[in-house]
């Protein structure tokens, strides 16, 4: 039998039913899907030959982001908004998601190749960095502050939702 990660989804033999995530495990999990995009961005954006190429890898982040970062939004910062706000980043996490959204749709409008490809990956950079944020303080705050029941049922809902953009 083959062993997944604590992140994957186990799906019990009679297919009708999927184990329980947390929303801090489903987070992450989209976050190690967009660090390999990250990834291959980083590896081809310098050879990319044509303004067309980069806004298209431009949109596609963008898309993505959007999906996840409305998530984040909609799901978890809600329920931590009180420690956001203790600890003073509530502001913080909303500017870095409008920063990461404005220099990808600042790719859309460009007419030159090399703008155009360093700010997509200046907005690679800069989600790598709001990621490892969350990734050290928001996950790990959440899994103090939030009870595993509260988490989970989050992770339902999260779950749901991407099963509905997907049929």
């Amino acid at each position: 039998m083959v062993q997944l990660p604590v992140f994957c989804y186990a799906i019990i033999a009679d297919n009708r039913s999927i184990a329980a995530m947390k929303i801090t495990e489903a987070l992450l999990a989209e976050h190690l899907v967009f660090h390999n995009l990250f990834d291959h961005i980083e590896a081809t954006a310098p050879r990319l030959k044509t303004l067309a190429e980069v806004k298209s890898l431009a949109a596609l982040m963008e898309s993505m982001l959007k999906s996840h970062s409305d998530t984040e939004d909609e799901l978890f910062i809600g329920p931590l908004e009180h420690c956001f706000e203790q600890i003073g980043q509530r502001d913080t996490f909303i500017q870095e998601h409008e920063e990461i959204d404005g220099n990808l749709r600042k790719v859309q409008l460009t007419k030159q190749l090399r703008r155009a490809r360093a700010l997509l990956l200046g907005a690679v950079a800069y989600s790598r960095k709001h990621f490892d944020k969350e990734e050290r303080i928001v996950f790990p705050m959440a899994e103090r502050v939030l009870n595993s029941k509260t988490l989970t049922a989050l992770g339902q809902t999260w779950m749901e939702q991407r099963t509905r953009k997907s049929v």
